[in-house]
C-alpha cells in the first residue's frame, strides 16, 4: 500500500473532478497531481532525500494537502507540527525527530528566527504565503514553478509515513512512527468498508492531526471534493456546508456542541449533511442526543481512536438509537483490527469486566520515534495498551469506564498531566501540584490544577497561573481551573492519590472520562 494512491486513482478515473477548494480557490485532480509532483521535484531540489523528515507548522489551506503528498512522493517523511504548541514544544518536536526541512505560513513566519536559532540541523524553511518572506527562507510557490513533474518514489508497506507527536507522559512528547500500511487502512480500507463518503466532505479539524488525514485520503480514493477551512469557527462551518451543500464532516464532540448552539444554527440548511463522524474525547449523551435531534436527517457516526492505533472501532448510525443500549459505547472493531479487553499482566478477561484495551491489527504504529523504552512499554506482543479502561459486552461493543494512563482529552486535544504539572512547578510559589480531568460538556474533560504552595506565597489567580503555563506549554494545555490545598492526598506506595482528587467530580457521571 503506497498512499500516492490516493492522487493516482483519481486523476486516472476523473482528472477534472475538483479535489480541493480553499477560499475560492480550486484544483482539480489533474492540477493536483501536477503541483504534488512538481512540489516534490523542488524539494528533492533542495535536498530532501527518502527518509528525511520534512515538517510544517501552517492552519489549514490546500497547500497542506499539497505538503502531505509531495513529501511522500519524493520518499521523505511527514512531521506536521500542532500550530497551537508554544515555541520550546514545537523545538523539541523538530529536534527529537531531527526535522532538517521546514515548512511554515505566514500565520507563524514571526516565528521564524527564533526557530531556526534553536533547531541547527533545519537545513532550509520554505515559506507559504503571500509578501516577504522571512530572511533566508525560500518560497513555495517557486519551487512548483521552477521544477519538472518528479516520478512518484512509491514507498509503500511499513516504509514510514508520517511522525505525528502526541502527548508525554514524563513531560515531551512522543512522536508516533506511523507507516504507508498503518495510515492507509485506517483513512482507506476502513473508512471505506463503513458507510463510504458523500461528494463534499468539510474538512475544519487542524491538519496536524492524524484524524482529518486518513478521511482526506479516503475521499480522495472516492474522487470526491473537500472544502477546506482555515480553522474551526461554527458559523463559518455552518455557512460553508449550507452554501456548498457539504455532506460529510468531521468533528469533536464540543464542536458539535458549538455548530447546534449559535445563534445561525438551522437543521434545514443542512440537510445535505449525509454523515457527521465524531470522537476525539468523550460526548455527554444529552449532546449525542440533542444533535441527533437537530439533524434528524444526517447520520451519525462516533469513532474511537488513538494516534498510536487510529481507526480502532466505529459506532455506526443505527446504533445511535437510545433503546439498543449501545450509545454510550465506542462501537465494535473495524475490519482488520482486533480488540481485547485485559489486566495488566496481557491476559484477556471476560465480557463485562473493566480492564484495559489493547488494539492489533495493520493500523497499530510500528513504535515511538527514537524512544525504545516507551515502545515496548505500549507495545506488548503486537498490541498497542491504549491506556484506556473499559469492558466489551456480550455483543462485542466496547464501553470506556476510566483512563488508565494519567492523561486528559479536552476538546479532542490529548493534554498529559506531567507536561502541565511541570509547568506549573516552573512557578516561583508552586512548591508541588497535581492536574486532573474533571467533567466539562463543552470541552468533555477541562484541565483542573490542584496545587500546594510553599510556606509564605500568596495564592494567584487562574489567569495569573494560565498566562504563566502559556509561555511554556500550549494554551489548551494550560488550567481552566484551580484550587489550593495544604496536602495531596498519597497512596501507600507514596504516589499522589489522582483517584481521590477526582471522585467528588466525577461521582455522578457513568463514564469516569
Amino acid at each position: 500500500m503506497h498512499l500516492t494512491a490516493a492522487i493516482h486513482r483519481p486523476f486516472q478515473q476523473v482528472p477534472d473532478n475538483i479535489a480541493l477548494e480553499f477560499q475560492g480557490r480550486q484544483s482539480s485532480y489533474r492540477r493536483l497531481m501536477d503541483r504534488v509532483s512538481r512540489l516534490a521535484a523542488g524539494l528533492i531540489s533542495l535536498g530532501v532525500s527518502p527518509n528525511d523528515r520534512v515538517g510544517m507548522l501552517a492552519q489549514n489551506s490546500d497547500h497542506y494537502f499539497e505538503y502531505y503528498m509531495a513529501v511522500w512522493w519524493a520518499g521523505a517523511i511527514v512531521n506536521p507540527v500542532n500550530n497551537r504548541w508554544a515555541v520550546p514544544e514545537i523545538v523539541y518536536s523538530l529536534k527529537d525527530s531531527d526535522t532538517t526541512y521546514l515548512l511554515i505560513d505566514s500565520n507563524y513566519a514571526q516565528l521564524t528566527d527564533q526557530i531556526r536559532a534553536e533547531t541547527p540541523g533545519l537545513k532550509k524553511i520554505v515559506y507559504i504565503g503571500d509578501g516577504t518572506p522571512p530572511a533566508g527562507a525560500l518560497l513555495f510557490e517557486d519551487l512548483i514553478e521552477n521544477s519538472k513533474p518528479a516520478e512518484d518514489h512509491y514507498r509503500h508497506g511499513d516504509d514510514i509515513a508520517a511522525i505525528l507527536y502526541t502527548g508525554g507522559t514524563t513531560g515531551h512528547p512522543k512522536g508516533v512512527m506511523l507507516s504507508h500500511t498503518n495510515i492507509g487502512i485506517a483513512g482507506l480500507m476502513n473508512l471505506q468498508a463503513g458507510l463510504g463518503l458523500g461528494n463534499l466532505f468539510v474538512q475544519v479539524m487542524p491538519f496536524f492531526h492524524g484524524a482529518p488525514l486518513f478521511w482526506m485520503l479516503a475521499q480522495y480514493l472516492s474522487g470526491g471534493k473537500q472544502l477546506i477551512l482555515p480553522r474551526f469557527d461554527a458559523g463559518a462551518v455552518i455557512q460553508a456546508i449550507e452554501q456548498h451543500n457539504g455532506t460529510d464532516i468531521l468533528l469533536v464532540p464540543s464542536m458539535i456542541l458549538s455548530v447546534i448552539d449559535h445563534p445561525s444554527f438551522d437543521g434545514k440548511k443542512l440537510e445535505s449533511l449525509q454523515h457527521i463522524w465524531y470522537g476525539a474525547s468523550t460526548i455527554a449523551e444529552e449532546v449525542q442526543l440533542r444533535a441527533i435531534k437537530a439533524l434528524p436527517k444526517c447520520q451519525f457516526v462516533q469513532v474511537y481512536a488513538l494516534t498510536e492505533a487510529p481507526a480502532t472501532s466505529f459506532l455506526f448510525p443505527h446504533f445511535h438509537d437510545p433503546k439498543l443500549g449501545k450509545l454510550r459505547s465506542t462501537g465494535r472493531p473495524l475490519i482488520e483490527t482486533q480488540v481485547k479487553i485485559c489486566d495488566s499482566d496481557g491476559k484477556e478477561l471476560p465480557r463485562g469486566t473493566v480492564g484495559e484495551i489493547n488494539v492489533r491489527g495493520m493500523n497499530t504504529m510500528l513504535g515511538y520515534w527514537n524512544k525504545p523504552t516507551e515502545t515496548k512499554n505500549t507495545l506488548r506482543d503486537g498490541w498497542v495498551r491504549t491506556g484506556d479502561a473499559a469492558y466489551m459486552d456480550e455483543d462485542g461493543f466496547i464501553f470506556i469506564a476510566d483512563r488508565v494512563k494519567d492523561m486528559i482529552v479536552s476538546g479532542g486535544e490529548n493534554v498529559y498531566a506531567a507536561e502541565v504539572e511541570n509547568a506549573i512547578a516552573k512557578h516561583s510559589s508552586v512548591a508541588t501540584s497535581a492536574v486532573i480531568g474533571i467533567p466539562s460538556e463543552k470541552w468533555g474533560e477541562a484541565v483542573h490544577a490542584v496545587i500546594v504552595l510553599k510556606p509564605g506565597a500568596k495564592e494567584m489567580t487562574i489567569e495569573e497561573m494560565r498566562d504563566h503555563c502559556k509561555k511554556l506549554i500550549a494554551g489548551y494545555k494550560s488550567p481552566q481551573s484551580l484550587e489550593f490545598r495544604d496536602s495531596l492526598p498519597l497512596t501507600t506506595m507514596g504516589k499522589v492519590g489522582k483517584n481521590v482528587l477526582r471522585a467528588p467530580y466525577w461521582k455522578d457521571h457513568v463514564r469516569k472520562v
